[in-house]
């Protein structure tokens, strides 16, 4: 008798536990369509586990060898000792590892060599943490910090004295104040771009992107902004104390670059408009060497200004203490080359000369070629990266067809039209409907990134790096008076699409990412690595890209990692030793997607007695 009931408890049993089972499967079934619908996303969850603190080093409940296969499947930990990097010594505050002064003295000083780029050999890099200085402050809101830099963040008074009476900085108690002046426009860089909105369209959209040579404090680039055109300012490390690093705090783009013997890193037919005021470069030199590398990068159509010797010399030539005879010699150089390059004068008033490049590629190309002038062989124009300058005109179409130039929008039309380099096929493998395709994807993860991170677009992260930055559509999909991009398209990238960023409007620049960037600590607020890992594995170490984006971070900066999830755990357990707060979340489309989002924030410190001797 206890047999039979013992036997109809068992089948009872058993079918609860079928009942059950069955439940559950249908539960998780309707769980995972739920979260594939679009309506599960972990971006909610992701922002609770934010707001709580709550320690999300890998998140729970993912399974990596159900959900995928290969490489990301299986995540060998074993070595779970975090390296802890300590602070690098106090002079090393202003470090900048390819323009290092010591290592530059090394180098020839003919035709600026000793001011390009030297980095230091894979043995010889630091593996410490760049200490900010003592009192480093948050930098003050744009527009406030166009005007202000805390003395503290960049605390050398030379150019106070040295610039005095040219207005270009002045020091203030705890600040700097900067009222807007340069060597070329004491009066201040508006009532200067006044002068060239007479001759240039600046207002309407038709000028975007500029190239400030020797850019000084970036004044001009600074004001040209509530005009609705960015500047690429570049000056070479210390020719004026920490000028480059002033312009940074101010919130206005620029790198450490010289025209020297490379050519810029930079595609060819990128700015409308370039810029030299006073800049102290031999523009009539070898042959027009260096207004040939402007005409490289100088779209059709666009404008070059030159203010300053030798402009207007028959006026100046005393007080510039030079000999007539060699300033009229300069002046006719320059003019000759324009010539041989198709630009047209367009105007000279007082020391400002403008030219513009001709549209009309064709018949220009028949006048250089009647008169005798060399074209670069090269069918890349845009194969730049430590490549020499060269004595050759390039063609300008880039292998576009010729009303590329034309197709060119006013911006900001021009930011989510398709560039003709899209249109024209000149990238291979791209078609329109994949630009369009990557534009919508980059506008979705960018929404995500604003429910992880409130403040991402602001004010409070100014300038931004992104440093694969593809098509541009990070930048793009932030486009904000509040804050600039620097969009880094690493040389080693499967297509060379920083061409495709310039003619959207934006400005950016090719780099290698196993070597330092062209810029001074602390100067980026926030740094997107979309893919950076991936794309570097078995490149050259993560540790030496993490550290350098550790020196190019401002203290409470924020970075965003988006890669596959074994990548992001090795880029975790690095920065657990940097000093850095971080967590990683599941992509908006859920935890069934392979690649993840790691979030991190660096901790505020600073140099001090304590730091590493």
């Amino acid at each position: 008798m206890a047999n039979k009931y013992n036997a109809v408890d068992s089948r009872t049993r058993s079918s609860v536990s079928i009942f059950i089972v069955a439940g559950l499967c249908c539960f998780f079934y309707l769980l995972g369509a739920w979260q594939r619908s679009g309506f599960g996303k972990g971006d909610s969850i992701a922002l609770e586990m934010t707001k709580s603190g709550a320690n999300c080093n890998i998140l729970p409940n993912l399974n990596f060898e159900t959900h995928h296969s290969g490489e990301a499947g299986i995540i060998d930990d074993s070595d779970s000792k975090t390296t802890v990097f300590k602070p690098c010594p106090p002079k090393y505050t202003d470090y900048t590892p390819c323009q290092d002064q010591r290592r530059a003295m090394t180098f020839p000083r003919e035709s600026m060599i000793y001011r390009e780029r030297h980095c230091p050999a894979p043995g010889d890099k630091l593996h410490c943490l760049i200490p900010a200085p003592q009192g480093y402050v948050t930098p003050f809101p744009w527009p406030k910090s166009r005007d202000y830099v805390p003395f503290a963040n960049a605390p050398y008074k030379s150019l106070t004295v040295e610039k005095a009476i040219q207005n270009w900085i002045q020091y203030e108690g705890n600040v700097f104040r900067f009222p807007g002046g340069g060597t070329q426009f004491p009066q201040g860089a508006d009532k200067y771009i006044d002068q060239l909105a007479s001759v240039i369209p600046i207002e309407n959209g038709t000028v975007r992107t500029a190239l400030d040579t020797g850019c000084g404090v970036a004044s001009w680039g600074a004001y040209l902004w509530k005009r609705n055109v960015v500047a690429m300012s570049f000056a070479p490390r210390d020719s004026h104390e920490a000028q480059v690093q002033f312009a940074l705090e101010r919130g206005v783009p620029a790198v450490i670059g010289v025209l020297g013997t490379i050519k810029m890193p930079y595609p060819s037919s990128a700015f409308d408009m370039a810029h030299c005021s006073r800049c102290l470069i031999p523009w009539g030199s070898n042959d027009g060497l260096y207004m040939k590398e402007v005409d490289r990068v100088l779209r059709p159509g666009g404008y070059w200004v030159l203010s300053g010797p030798p402009i207007n010399w028959k006026t100046n030539y005393k007080a510039w203490q030079r000999p007539m005879e060699e300033l009229q010699e300069e002046q006719n150089k320059i003019e000759e080359i324009a010539k041989l390059l198709c630009w047209e004068k367009k105007s000279e008033s007082g020391e400002i000369a403008i030219w513009q490049k001709t549209m009309d590629t064709e018949s220009c190309r028949a006048e250089q070629e009647n008169s005798g002038a060399t074209f670069c062989k090269s069918e890349d124009t845009d194969d730049v990266w430590y490549k020499k300058m060269e004595q050759c005109i390039t063609r300008n179409n880039n292998g576009n067809s010729n009303e590329a130039p034309r197709g060119i929008k006013p911006f900001p039309e021009r930011l989510n039209a398709v560039p003709p380099r899209i249109s024209s096929g000149s990238i291979p493998g791209v078609s329109v409907e994949a630009y369009l395709e990557d534009n919508k994807q980059w506008k979705k993860h960018v929404n995500a990134y604003r429910k992880i991170n409130k403040i991402i677009d602001s004010g409070r992260y100014r300038n931004i790096m992104d440093m694969n930055a593809g098509f541009g559509g990070f930048a793009a999909a932030l486009q904000s008076p509040k804050l600039w991009v620097m969009n880094v398209v690493p040389t080693i990238a499967e297509k060379n699409t920083l061409g495709v960023i310039y003619e959207r409007g934006m400005i950016g620049i090719y780099h290698d990412w196993c070597e330092g960037f062209s810029t001074y600590p602390r100067t980026y607020d926030l740094i997107h690595a979309s893919g950076v890992f991936s794309l570097y594995n078995d490149k050259c170490d993560f540790e030496d890209i993490l550290l350098e984006m550790d020196r190019i971070l401002r203290p409470e900066g924020a970075v965003i990692f988006r890669d596959e999830v074994d990548v992001l755990v090795k880029v975790k357990k690095i920065i657990g030793g940097m000093r850095w707060d971080s967590k990683m979340m599941d992509h908006e489309d859920g935890p069934l997607i392979p690649e993840k989002i790691l979030v991190a924030v660096k901790q505020y410190w600073v140099g001090n007695s304590t730091s590493a001797q």
